[in-house]
């Protein structure tokens, strides 16, 4: 399967940890059985989907003053992906926060 060129997301409206994990499994395509929760990210952005070639995260500021935990997990867990991708860097997705 090709992966999309860009995917964006906007954390401006997101109120709850539920709600931004909704928000990720739509806009990247997790399946179903998505546990929404930071593990269950991982493993989704790790190996069940293929992930963007960019990701474009808007909004990040006012997310992060709402829900800075989940704000500061989100990007551990891309960091984290980023990280592990520099074997793979086909499979990383690049981050922009605008």
């Amino acid at each position: 399967m090709k992966r999309l060129a860009i995917v964006t997301i906007d954390l401006s409206a997101i109120n709850s940890p539920r709600q931004l994990h909704a928000a990720l499994a739509a806009a990247l395509g997790f399946p179903s059985f998505y546990g929404m929760n930071w593990d269950a990210f991982h493993d989704a952005i790790t190996g069940l989907v293929d992930m963007p070639q960019q990701l474009e995260l808007r909004g990040r500021p006012a997310f992060a003053a709402r829900l800075p935990d989940e704000a500061a997990m989100l990007q551990r867990s891309l960091a984290r992906l980023a990280q592990d991708a520099l074997d793979a860097p086909d499979q990383a997705a690049q981050v922009r926060y605008v």
